[in-house]
């Protein structure tokens, strides 16, 4: 009985961190162009607080994330990928629900959805 009203204190007092361990690790997602190529990505997630830090991996190469938010199971980052001396940017926001990752990634003025699962 001690340890789950320890547990739920935590939890109350730490809410993004109990959160955050949601998307901790490896995601992967496909994403067919309008051109009808094949864009595979991977996620590799870290969250620390309200802040989310990691990689994203596709044939473009690997880039870091940057301005990375983790808001309960809301998340938004942005990735520059440098393409033949050219900086490309591309946002995301998403929400997780178990196992998977809704995202939406938009370059200018476009969006594509995907779905990303965990590894």
């Amino acid at each position: 009985m001690r340890s789950l009203t320890l547990f739920l204190i935590l939890l109350t007092v730490f809410p993004a961190a109990a959160a955050a361990a949601d998307i901790d690790g490896i995601w992967k997602a496909s994403l067919t162009m309008g051109n009808g190529d094949t864009l595979e990505n991977t996620f590799t997630f870290r969250a620390d607080g309200e802040k989310l830090t990691g990689t994203v991996a596709s044939q473009r190469g690997e880039a870091p994330i940057r301005a990375g938010k983790i808001k309960k199971d809301k998340i938004s980052f942005a990735v520059i990928f440098n393409s033949n001396g050219n900086e490309l940017r591309m946002d995301y926001s998403g929400k997780i629900k178990g196992s998977e990752l809704k995202l939406t990634m938009s370059i200018g003025d476009r969006s594509f959805d995907m779905t990303a699962k965990r590894q």
